[in-house]
This record gives structure tokens, sequence and C-alpha cells, in this order.
């Protein structure tokens, strides 16, 4: 069921419905200027980290526009780097990221964030202009390339939303950042443009806002979530150790799988028996590798698990529990100490995202206003990752919203709701495209509107 804001959020902004007309106005008639850039960053995928010629674009369109622009190094960003240099100064904006900022007198200081970064996919959609593009990864790995997490319609509204921005500066005052950001897919896109001091080289902001294209909402309408929006996410492996042996003579080994299954079974108590009912976790083993043969028992196995959490102190709660179910399991099975399980906890994991209450109330009270009031509500956290959560993890606090721009086509998503048919298909789908006009629309409808909201004054 909608959860439609309440009218004291709603009269925060855009209280003159003339005002919200005169924007929708505006943006329909850009409208086949944006649709153009969103083919193109479409046909024209890049990968995490080689995201060069999406971020020449917006770098172009941007400076056209009147902003100052800074690009980054490129491929002279790479994690080793960012971890031998932790803490340097140097002159990228993490890999390809890019930072545009333009200054129109005293006021605060908004920064708005695109990911530019597609995926390494083989696109079906059957769309006049679908990639056909295939690339190398910064790790080596040749795949095709499709922009299936929509980060085309990012990149296209970002460019968007600055266009109106310009023709209304007579609107707002203060100081807009816009930064393209890489490598979002990997989650290490965010991180690097922190790295490269995005919040020393640049004004810091006030604010950080974004949004993303959702293959799970309706066209033309906007969702969001106060307060925990999406989840830490977190990698972890088991390397499991044993004793092979014929599969005929179990009483001579120790068997890793039996280990590997009694790990996987008590690791279901952690969610259950562990947390808070009122907290929220996941923990999913994803796979499960070991053996060749029907009658070897192996003398190792592996395990790799997700592990999902809002809270800090639950994501410390679950990973050790993680370390400590392996190793008493493997005790039982009468492991000495020097063939403990090697539990590795992936360190470059991503942050659970909040969205600030006060300026969630704000930004979209003000789109809520702009767009209509049936057209935006609340949806409930999702266990989902994004690196946006890093703009906030910083010792600024500095407050931060995403909110979703539906992109589905809505008679298919209310057939699914009422079971009907199947759900279409969404993010990271090979057959998935938003339905351009209404999305991209609607995506800059409701980031100005926000922006405005935040820039306006009294």
């Amino acid at each position: 069921m909608k959860k439609i804001l309440s009218a004291a959020a709603i009269s925060l902004a855009f209280a003159n419905a003339a005002q919200a007309d005169d924007l929708s106005d505006a943006v329909a008639a850009d409208y086949e200027y944006v649709f153009d850039l969103y083919k193109h960053f479409h046909a024209n995928p890049e990968l995490s980290f080689k995201e060069s010629e999406s971020a020449a674009r917006m770098a172009t369109e941007l400076e056209a526009l009147g902003f100052t622009v800074t690009t980054g190094l490129g491929d002279k960003w790479t994690k080793a780097k960012a971890k031998a240099d932790a803490g340097k100064v140097y002159e990228g904006v993490g890999g390809y990221g890019l930072a545009a900022v333009m200054e129109n007198g005293a006021g605060p200081i908004v920064m708005i964030r695109a990911d530019m970064d597609a995926l390494p996919l083989e696109e079906r959609t059957g769309l006049s202009y679908a990639s056909t593009k295939i690339s190398t990864d910064y790790s080596g790995q040749e795949a095709p390339v499709m922009h299936a997490c929509a980060h085309d319609s990012h990149m296209a509204m970002l460019i968007g939303t600055a266009r109106r921005l310009v023709a209304m500066k007579d609107q707002w005052s203060g100081t807009l950042v816009l930064i393209g950001q890489p490598a979002e897919e990997v989650g290490l896109g965010a991180l690097a443009m922190l790295e490269d001091n995005l919040y020393a080289k640049f004004p810091k902001p006030d604010y950080v806002l974004a949004t993303h294209t959702s293959g799970w909402d309706s066209a033309g309408d906007v969702t969001y979530t106060s307060g925990y929006a999406l989840a830490n996410v977190d990698s972890v492996d088991i390397y499991i150790k044993g004793v092979g042996t014929h599969g005929s003579a179990p009483q001579f080994g120790k068997d890793p799988i039996v280990i590997g299954a009694q790990i996987i079974n008590a690791l279901q108590t952690l969610v259950s028996r562990e947390l808070d009912p009122l907290d929220s976790g996941v923990v999913t083993v994803g796979a499960f590798q070991s053996g060749y043969k029907h009658n070897i028992i192996p003398d190792a196995a592996h395990l790799q698990i997700t592990v999902r959490s809002y809270k800090d102190d639950v994501r410390e709660k679950l990973l050790a529990g993680i370390r400590r179910i392996a190793e008493a399991q493997a005790r039982s099975a009468g492991l000495p100490d020097n063939m403990m399980p090697d539990v590795v906890i992936e360190s470059d994991y991503t942050p659970s995202t909040y969205n600030d209450p006060d300026l969630t109330a704000r930004v979209m009270g003000a789109v809520a206003a702009s767009i209509g009031t049936e057209r935006v509500y609340e949806r409930p956290p999702s266990m989902g990752g994004e690196d946006f959560s890093r703009f906030a993890r910083t010792s600024d606090n500095i407050p931060t919203l995403i909110f979703w721009t539906g992109g589905n086509d809505p008679a298919a998503m209310k057939a699914a709701r009422d079971g009907k048919a199947s759900a279409p298909p969404g993010n990271h789908s090979p057959f998935f495209a938003p339905i351009p006009e209404p999305t991209l629309k609607t995506g800059v409808q409701a980031m100005t509107a926000g922006v405005i909201e935040l820039m306006g004054g009294e």
C-alpha cells in the first residue's frame, strides 16, 4: 500500500502549483535532448574503472553549461594505489570520476551524484540503441557490457537536472557540485573519490543527493525510505581444512563436506537466535565447493557467504558469530588448533545507507508537491547495497538521501502485483531497460525540485 507523505511535509516546498507546472513543462520541452543523451550512454556502456568516454561526454555537457569541471586520472587510480597512498592528496577524482562546480551566490552547498559504470552482461532488450560492446574489465576479464542497472539514465538525469538548474538560476543560490562516480557496481567508486580527497578539493557539501532508477517501481513514480534504506554488504569466505581419504574408509579422514554442512546449519541460528528480533540481518551461503569424485573424501571445502545488516553493531555480531561457529564445528569434528578454518572477511565492504530523516522529509515533500502526491510513496528498507553510503560515512556526518525513480511498465507492474503475470525484468537483467520518457522526465523533475527546495531560500 502506498504511504503518501503528510500534508505538513508537502507544504515545505512548491506550494505554488503554477511553479510545479512551469518546471514540468520545462522538463518536457527538454526531453528530446535528455533522451538523446540517454541513448548515447546506453549504447556505449563502460565497465567499472573504465568509464573514460562516459566521463568525457558528461564533462563536455557540463562545461557547456558553465560548470567548472575536473576529471580524474583514469587507470592511474587502482585499489592497490589507494591503499598504499591512504591519506595522500593526489590529482585524481577516483579513477574516471569527475566533479563539476557552479557557484551562484551565498547559500548551501548541494552535491548530486550519478554513477556511470555498466555491468558485464550481454544485452537482450531488442532496443534499436542496444549495446553491442565488448570490453575488458580492470581485472583483465573480457565480457559483453550493458547498462542493466540503469546508470545510463542516472547520467542523463544529472545532465537534465543541470540544464534545468542553470536555466533557473534566479530561483536558487549557493553552490552546486555535480559528480560522476565510477565503479559503483564493484562497490569501490565512492571510496576512490573520497580517498582522492573529494571533500577537500571541492566545496564540502551540506547535503548529498542521488536517485537510482528502479526496475521494481512503476515509471513515473518516486519512492523513498527514511532512515536505514540499504544494507551493510559483507562477503565472507570460509576455507575448511580436512583429512582426505577413500570414500569407503571415512574413519581414516576428517570430512570437510560434513564440517561445511554443519557450519551451514549452525549459521542459521545467528539471525534466528542471536539477534534482537527487532534488528535485521541476513546470512546466506551462496556457494559450497568441495571434492571431485564419488568415492573420495576431499581434504578441503570452501564456503562463500554474503552477510547483510543495517546497524554496525549487528554487522560486527554476525561476522564474529560466523568465525566462532566455523571454528566450533571444526573442533567438534576433532580437528586440532592448527587446522582451524580460515575465515576471510573482505575488507572493502559496502556500508549501510542511511537517509537522513529530516532531509528526506524536506526533499520528498518538494518532490511530491512538484510531481503529485499520488506518485510519491515510501517503500520498506532493502537488504541490497549501494556505495552511495560512503558519502555520509565520513567524520563530517553529511546528511544524504538516495531515492528511487521508477522505471518499469506500470501496467506490467500492476499485473504482477495482482498475480496475473510474472514480474517484468528488473535491474541486472539482460532484458531490463526503463521506459525512457516517464522515467527520465520524472527523475529530472524530482531532482530539480529537491535541489530548489534546499537552495531556494525563503
